[in-house]
């Protein structure tokens, strides 16, 4: 059985990880066969949104437990992940990707990786294991492989132009279809960059997986 590791970014599509997108991962891993076990950084995330008004709010919350809502608490701290334990690695989009996995939120191009997020995902690229990222979480590719690593976030022009100027080659996408770069045994698919309902992203994600699992 193939295990797959799965970094989550928090509980939320403007704040932590995408919920459809997370739990879409998880579902066609258990269809193909797969274990998974989630993980997530243990630090506060980067602000908090009201998913009803769109609005920022005051207060703060830990990107691990609120990850713990979407993995039904079968998570572990980020600092527990091992390589040489599982097969792939696997992180759903949401803003979260971009705002506590990363800085892109904040500062685009010049975007740094979380230290601990990227240790584990250049220990996956260093390991030739493959890595499969959705929607807005590709923008992490660049930092983690050599300059060149092909991916994609769909057809958004600034993310795309983002991608490429940090170093990535960014191939437009379909949101039922991924981008494979077999050279660095890496995948992406746009999911909700471009989906416009739960199906589309379905489509997309589910090839991904499989894909993932092929590799």
């Amino acid at each position: 059985m193939k295990k797959v590791a799965v970094i989550l970014s928090g509980c939320g599509v403007y704040d932590g990880a995408e919920i459809h997108e997370a739990v879409l991962c998880l579902l066609h891993l258990a269809r193909q066969g797969a274990s998974y076990q989630c993980f997530a950084p243990d630090k506060p995330q980067h602000h908090v949104v009201n998913h009803l008004s769109g609005e920022e709010e005051p207060g703060s919350r830990n990107v691990l437990e609120e990850a713990a809502r979407i993995a039904r608490g079968d998570i572990k701290p980020l600092t527990e992940l091992k390589v040489d334990d599982f097969d792939a690695l696997l992180l759903p989009g949401g803003f979260g990707a971009a705002k506590n996995l990363c800085d892109f939120a904040a500062h685009g191009a010049d975007a740094q990786v979380d230290p601990q997020v990227l240790s584990v995902c250049k220990d996956f690229a260093a390991a030739r294991k493959p890595a499969g990222y959705c929607c807005i979480s590709p923008i992490l590719m660049p930092r983690v492989y050599p300059a060149g690593v092909k991916g994609t976030i769909g057809t958004e022009a600034a993310v795309a132009e983002a991608f490429t100027a940090m170093g990535g080659e960014h191939i437009g996408c379909a949101v039922t279809d991924v981008v494979e770069d077999s050279h660095y045994q890496v995948i992406s698919t746009p999911a909700y960059m471009l989906a416009k309902n739960i199906t589309e992203a379905d489509t997309g994600i589910g090839k991904l997986v499989k894909r993932l699992l092929e590799m």
